[in-house]
């Protein structure tokens, strides 16, 4: 496999991190459509709507924010080109920036409801689909991992078998989207949902994040990595819940009394 994978539709040549960025996009929202139209919505169309405004807006500019912070000396470098300001995302800064626009907008326009469970099966199937794309680009990407001599290594063109850091998230995706549909049956509080996804990815990012040559921002953490520690701490009461509930789950159950 010669990277990047060049999609070839007809007589044009399609960059894969365009195409799968794009089929992310269209994906996530069909099936946030499908969801809303088969759970219901519990607050107004325009609310919703302007919920959805924030996150894209938030979504936006954290993932641009944290990609400027976890390469300080290229900001530096081409702070004066528009193009350094308007490329490259992190996953990770766009989820905590779509949450903070949108807990803030909710803040304004005084919606008390949690209104995060829609989103959270749309943004795990769209993330998915991305890292294909991720995948697919090879170096350019910058999301390869480190050096491996496991039979899982994969040479992105550089002569080096490389943790497919890539697959390994779209592995987890895919397991999570099983995890976060099964939740959805038997949800105990509205908005666990969501929170479960944020908690479980952001976990995820934490460990999978060290098979990757990102520059450390400190203890041997990179910028993605400590938002990640900040925004567990952040979900760490609802852990705490969700391990009880569990605990007392388990010990209620007949396979535990003897």
């Amino acid at each position: 496999m010669t990277f990047p994978v060049f999609i070839h539709l007809g007589p044009w040549r399609l960059h894969p991190h365009l195409v799968f960025e794009l089929l992310a996009y269209a994906a996530g929202f069909q099936v946030y459509l499908w969801l809303r139209r088969r759970n219901g919505d519990p607050i107004a169309s325009a609310t919703r709507w302007s919920i959805v405004v924030a996150a894209v807006v938030g979504g936006a500019l954290g993932s641009r924010a944290l990609y400027w912070l976890e390469r300080p000396a290229l900001m530096l470098q081409y702070w004066h080109n528009p193009l350094f300001w308007i490329g490259g995302k992190t996953v990770v800064g766009g989820l905590i920036g779509g949450l903070i626009v949108v807990e803030w907008t909710k803040r304004w326009i005084g919606v008390k409801t949690r209104t995060g469970d829609l989103f959270a099966i749309p943004l795990a199937v769209g993330i998915a689909i991305g890292r294909v794309g991720c995948f697919l680009t090879g170096l350019a990407d910058h999301t390869y991992g480190n050096p491996t001599t496991l039979w899982m290594g994969v040479d992105f063109g550089d002569g080096i078998r490389r943790h497919p850091t890539q697959l390994y998230e779209i592995a987890f995706l895919l397991l999570l989207i099983g995890a976060l549909t099964r939740i959805g049956g038997r949800i105990a509080r509205a908005g666990d949902q969501f929170r479960v996804f944020m908690a479980g990815y952001l976990a995820f990012r934490l460990f999978v994040d060290t098979l990757k040559p990102d520059p450390a921002l400190g203890l041997g953490l990179s910028s993605v990595q400590w938002a990640c520690v900040a925004m567990l701490m952040y979900y760490a009461p609802d852990i705490t819940r969700w391990v009880r509930g569990w605990r007392t789950e388990v010990a209620g159950s007949p396979a535990a009394v003897v």
